[in-house]
């Protein structure tokens, strides 16, 4: 990254400079608050490193000249006056983090890793956004992780055919986003993309709902309706929720997928229709098949490509991606931070909602706001109940992950012990900064 390094005391400016271009930084310094807005105002820096206490100008004045000039420019502050004024002034400025002297150097290079990491994938997002078309993105759909980057491969390679598709995730994947992508990038593009989902209308109404009804079919039918088969004519139907279509409704859409033509409720007319069949289900759909649930013929009708789309705690990389795409979305043109080690602390959660969760906890964060433009981290990152599970007597019954969590725990402790409770020097063993284990130590109720 390229950082401006603002301090006025030497010894300090000459080993911090000396040690982040060791770990590859390109480091410009300056003494003074005035020459840093100047030089704000005629080069674009990665980072600011700046102390409070400064001559010319302050370094609450050079956060701000370093936010209008570029908002993305990211501010660790220094102060050896870290009192509440100090460290709120600065973040209601700004400020992306702040640095309590005296200090380790280490500190510093460790914070500014971070922070490089995080920027490498919000750069990474923006490529993809200007790139949906390309051979990496998909239309609505951000990652970068390599298990999204197989799912872009397969959906780009069979967009272009008529093949049935069929698309297993559990709930809050993304199924829909996928299957709307699968239609944009194919030749029925300028035609409907119609959805329905099986699992939320009972066995009669689905029916008429698929394949429409007649005029007097039954005792509120008073006028002709087309189902969604005939309003998908020439373009995509979507059909979430398979798993839970009925074994009567099952038979029916067999024909429809094999002939391509069905009556509609209450009529004896033969209807035709071009369309493109996307199914996802939720669970893995031969089970039900094993169990009697799902027709298997129609089973292989459906999946003749099968797509698996990975829950978000095995997309790596992918949530800040998503975090900041959901700022942008849904801020209303107002500018948010998220912080660096609140960006962490959503990596580490397993989201079991996945990407839908996790877009309902950015709109909570947004909306608990107020006049604030830095989202907190109680409002986007949920309590983790397996992290309190730790805390608990163990159970013989207990899952994998409060066994891991367990697991965690106890090797936390016995570092802490074998360093004589110095937490830099725990971090760096476990391989964390000193940021993440402060937290996990309070989660875990460690003194």
């Amino acid at each position: 990254m390229k950082i401006l390094l603002v301090e006025d005391e030497a010894t300090i400016a000459v080993t911090l400079k000396d040690d982040l271009e060791g770990a590859g930084h390109e480091v410009m310094h300056v003494a003074d608050g005035q020459k840093a807005i100047q030089r704000l105002g005629e080069e674009v820096f990665d980072c600011v490193v700046t102390d409070v206490r400064l001559p010319g100008a302050d370094g609450l004045e050079v956060l701000k000249a370093a936010k209008r000039a570029r908002p993305e420019t990211e501010v660790l502050v220094m102060t050896a006056y870290a009192t509440i004024d100090h460290v709120v002034a600065a973040m209601r400025a700004g400020a992306d983090d702040y640095i309590q002297k005296p200090f380790l150097n280490e500190q510093v290079v460790e914070r500014l890793a971070r922070i490089g990491r995080v920027r490498a994938l919000i750069d990474e997002n923006r490529r993809l956004r200007e790139d949906l078309r390309g051979e990496r993105g998909l239309p609505g759909i951000i990652g970068q992780s390599r298990r999204m980057l197989d799912v872009f491969k397969v959906v780009r390679t069979v967009a272009g055919t008529d093949a049935s598709v069929l698309i297993q995730g559990e709930s809050g994947t993304g199924k829909e986003c996928v299957a709307r992508a699968l239609h944009q990038l194919s030749a029925r593009a300028d035609k409907p993309f119609v959805a329905l989902s099986c699992g939320a209308l009972p066995e009669t109404l689905l029916e008429t709902e698929l394949f429409g009804h007649e005029r007097g079919a039954f005792t509120d039918a008073q006028k002709l309706r087309r189902g969604r088969f005939e309003l998908a004519d020439g373009g995509t139907i979507f059909l979430d929720d398979i798993d839970d279509m009925p074994l009567q409704t099952q038979v029916k859409l067999l024909r429809v997928i094999q002939e391509r033509e069905f009556e509609r409720v209450g009529g004896e007319e033969t209807i035709r229709v071009d369309i493109r069949v996307v199914s996802a289900t939720k669970v893995p759909l031969l089970d039900h098949v094993r169990q009697g649930k799902f027709r298997e013929d129609l089973y292989y009708r459906l999946n003749v490509v099968p797509i698996n789309l990975p829950p978000l705690r095995e997309r790596e990389g992918d949530v800040p991606l998503l975090v900041q795409h959901f700022v942008r979305k849904l801020s209303a043109g107002r500018a948010f931070t998220v912080k660096t080690d609140v960006l962490e602390a959503m990596s580490g959660y397993s989201w079991p909602g996945n990407v839908r969760e996790l877009e309902n906890h950015v709109a909570q964060a947004i909306a608990m706001a107020g006049d604030a433009t830095i989202l907190k981290k109680d409002n986007l990152l949920p309590v983790d109940k397996t992290r309190r599970a730790a805390l608990e007597p163990p159970s013989e019954m207990q899952s994998l992950r409060g066994v891991l969590v367990e697991a965690e725990r106890a090797h936390l402790k016995k570092v802490l012990r074998a360093v004589g409770g110095h937490r830099t020097k725990a971090a760096s063993v476990l391989g964390i900064s000193r940021k993440v284990l402060w937290e996990k130590l309070k989660d875990y109720g460690i003194e």
